[in-house]
């Protein structure tokens, strides 16, 4: 069927989607959905968003969140995250995760509005007075995030050669390694004060080379000999934590 191929018009299939879904005709619209998540997740050729005559990114993610069609709005996400990435369509971004309550991608285009400095935010027509006060209050509490952490390590499970007396010298070992890893985030000029996640990543990226002797360890593991993979595994899930509850961060409430 041409529905399922390169060939398909995906403008048709998301009118037909819409008007299904008014007027309940779900098996139509189940099978137009379907056609339409096929055109939009195929990997090559795949049509861009961009071209007069597909739908917009707007207009699928819309659809998608209205007819809950999860395949085809996480498509749409991906591509969403994709433009953040390279610095576009933040403001508009943000603007349909909020409305759509979207909040892995809430989080990010605040994240991303964020790193893109105050002056941006004023300039930008887009954004509205609470959305720079939410802002504000992200680099605010990002920035107090920031301050606690390197004195907070995450909870480390230790390995089952760890036992006794060397599990506390192991979970001091730890503690130490975390706080001189976090503090080697604070000497890289180029990532912002607030920039959590990006020091973060740095964090696991610096724990994954020691881990696998990409780096010279100088003794820094010797306190968690049996324990050090673990390090990575809970540094990992801690990056990952931050990065999903990104949009907590920007709240206008104290």
């Amino acid at each position: 069927m041409v529905t399922l191929t390169p060939k398909a018009n995906s403008l048709q299939l998301f009118h037909l989607a819409r008007i299904t879904h008014k007027y309940q005709f779900r098996s139509i619209e189940t099978w137009a959905l379907n056609a339409l998540t096929k055109c939009y997740t195929r990997p090559i050729p795949a049509p861009s968003f961009d071209e007069a005559d597909v739908p917009t990114l707007l207009q699928i993610t819309e659809l998608a969140a209205l007819c809950e069609q999860r395949e085809l709005l996480d498509s749409a996400i991906t591509r969403w995250k994709r433009l953040l990435g390279e610095g576009k369509d933040i403001a508009l971004a943000l603007s349909v995760s909020e409305r759509l309550n979207l909040r892995g991608l809430l989080g990010l285009s605040y994240y991303s509005m964020m790193l893109k400095g105050r002056d941006y935010w004023e300039s930008d027509h887009l954004l509205t007075r609470s959305q720079r006060i939410r802002l504000l209050s992200g680099h605010y509490n990002l920035s107090r995030l920031w301050e606690r952490l390197p004195n907070e390590p995450p909870m480390l499970t230790h390995s089952t050669r760890c036992t006794g007396g060397s599990t506390v010298r192991c979970n001091q070992a730890w503690g130490a390694l975390w706080k001189s890893i976090l503090d080697m985030g604070k000497q890289v000029l180029l990532l912002q004060y607030a920039d959590v996640p990006g020091k973060m990543m740095l964090a696991e990226s610096l724990i994954k080379a020691l881990v696998g002797g990409e780096i010279p360890t100088q003794g820094i593991l010797d306190g968690i000999p049996w324990c050090k993979e673990n390090a990575l595994v809970v540094t990992s899930s801690k990056v990952k934590e931050i990065q999903d509850s990104l949009a907590e961060y920007f709240s206008d409430v104290a």
